[in-house]
Parts: structure tokens; C-alpha cells; sequence
């Protein structure tokens, strides 16, 4: 299930670990509203901030070291590939793994194997975002950006102003970095959270937004709609709360052809 954690990604986790609590260290040192709180024992905001804290890493290194659903077996699924046979697609055989393709995977170079519902290959985690760890990265996101978006309101409330803008910038440095760091984080983490539940809300995957064109199961169908999509409330469901792989040959001709 979990990847070694000693892959190639160590030197990526190891930097997120290390900034994740340099920036912690510094806002429980510097005069921030933290700082504060703890020195006068009122103790329920600093262990709240460093529980979400612990939950950002915690799911960092889960979604990270997970299994995103790698294909490890050809097609098995008979009813699918009879589906697939009587139309005009055909069963697509990965050129790398030499392995028969289920429906939405698609071969990550990187990670050496087919992904289930692939949807990118996230150099953050330095893993595939798939079919078995796409929930629990949207989870971490959720997490990270309120982690993000609390460092960033600690660290302005930690500026000290000073007579001179050298003196200002001496004291106030390691916070500046904090809030210039964890404000573009904050951005990049809300563009990336809302990007991706407006494609889940329509079951499409990152992959095929971005390579419809190139996509023989999608080619045939307008662009502005998905032959997956079953209406958001569906899509939410099945993305959230189905446990295991999903036969999308099915969910297609049902919803395309209506032959299921």
C-alpha cells in the first residue's frame, strides 16, 4: 500500500518537513500572537496550531507514500471488456507495462506504472494523484491551506515597528520570510483546492481536461461535458465515498450509449 520512504521523492519530503516546522519554530519564538498565548499558558491556540500542523505532515507522507492505484494486473473485469469489444473503442494496451489499460488510466513515466483514474503526477508529493489517494489529497489540501492561511495571520501579527526600515527589516526578517512564504503557499493551495473540486463536481480528472484532444474515449464528445458525469451531487458521492476501483467502462456506455 505505502511506497519506501526512502525513494527518490526523500530530498522533496525532507524539505517540506524542514520548512513546515522552521516556520512553526519561528512563530513560537518571534513576538507573534502565539507567542503570546503560550507564555501566558492559554494554551488551546498553540496546541490547536500544532495539532493541524501535525495533521498537514501526517497526510502529507500518506498521500505522498500511498499507492495511488497502480495497475498491476491486466483488465479482469470481463462485462467491461466485452463493453469495450462490441465498440468502437478498443482496449488499450500500455506500450511501457505491456499491461491492458482500465478505462481513465493512463502511464506515469515517473512512477514506472499505470495509475487507475490517473489524474497528474504531483511533484509536491512527489507521487501520482490517482484513483486510491485523490480523496485523501483533496483531505490534505483542505488541511494545508488552513494551516497556510493561520501561519500567514500569525506571522503579521508578529511585526514590530522600528524608527529605521534597516532596523524594521533586521528585527522583522525571519517573519517576513514566514509571511512571504506562507501568503504564496496560501494562494497556490486555494487556486489548486478550487481547481480541483470544480473538476471532481464534474468527474473529470486533470489529465483529460488538459488532453481531451488526445483522448480516443473522449474525442467524439463537446468538450464543455463529460461522458462520466452523473450531476454533481453524484459525482461528489462517488468520488468521496466509493471504496475501491470503479468499472468506469460501465459508468461511460451507461451514460454515453446507455447500453448498460
Amino acid at each position: 500500500m505505502f511506497r519506501s520512504v526512502f525513494s527518490a521523492g526523500v530530498l522533496v519530503r525532507t524539505v517540506h518537513t524542514g520548512l513546515t516546522w522552521a516556520v512553526t519554530l519561528a512563530l513560537f519564538l518571534h513576538d507573534t500572537d502565539l507567542h503570546h498565548q503560550d507564555k501566558r499558558w492559554q494554551l488551546l491556540h498553540p496546541l490547536a496550531f500544532v495539532l493541524l500542523v501535525l495533521g498537514s505532515v501526517f497526510l502529507y507522507f500518506a498521500v505522498s507514500l500511498m499507492d495511488p492505484g497502480f495497475v498491476l494486473s491486466d483488465l479482469k473485469d470481463l462485462e467491461s471488456a466485452e463493453l469495450i469489444q462490441g465498440s468502437p473503442l478498443r482496449m488499450r494496451r500500455c506500450g511501457y507495462c505491456l499491461l491492458q489499460q482500465p478505462m481513465r488510466a493512463r502511464h506515469c513515466k515517473t512512477c514506472q506504472h499505470c495509475v487507475r483514474r490517473f489524474d497528474h503526477h504531483c511533484p509536491w508529493i512527489e507521487n501520482c494523484v490517482g484513483e486510491r489517494n485523490h480523496p485523501l489529497f483533496i483531505l490534505y489540501l483542505v488541511v494545508q491551506f488552513m494551516a497556510l492561511l493561520w501561519a500567514f495571520q500569525l506571522a503579521w501579527s508578529g511585526f514590530r515597528s522600528e524608527a529605521a526600515w534597516t532596523d524594521w527589516l533586521y528585527t522583522n526578517l525571519l517573519l517576513l520570510l514566514a509571511s512571504v512564504l506562507t501568503g504564496t503557499l496560501t494562494v497556490v493551495v486555494s487556486l489548486l483546492l478550487v481547481c480541483h473540486l470544480y473538476l471532481i463536481s464534474c468527474n473529470v480528472t486533470t489529465w483529460e481536461f488538459m488532453s481531451q484532444h488526445r483522448i480516443s474515449y473522449l474525442k467524439h464528445h463537446d468538450s464543455d461535458t463529460s461522458p462520466f458525469d452523473e450531476g454533481v451531487l453524484c459525482n461528489l458521492w462517488r468520488f468521496f465515498c466509493t471504496f475501491g476501483s470503479v468499472a468506469w467502462e460501465r459508468v461511460y456506455f451507461r451514460n454515453a450509449h446507455h447500453v448498460v
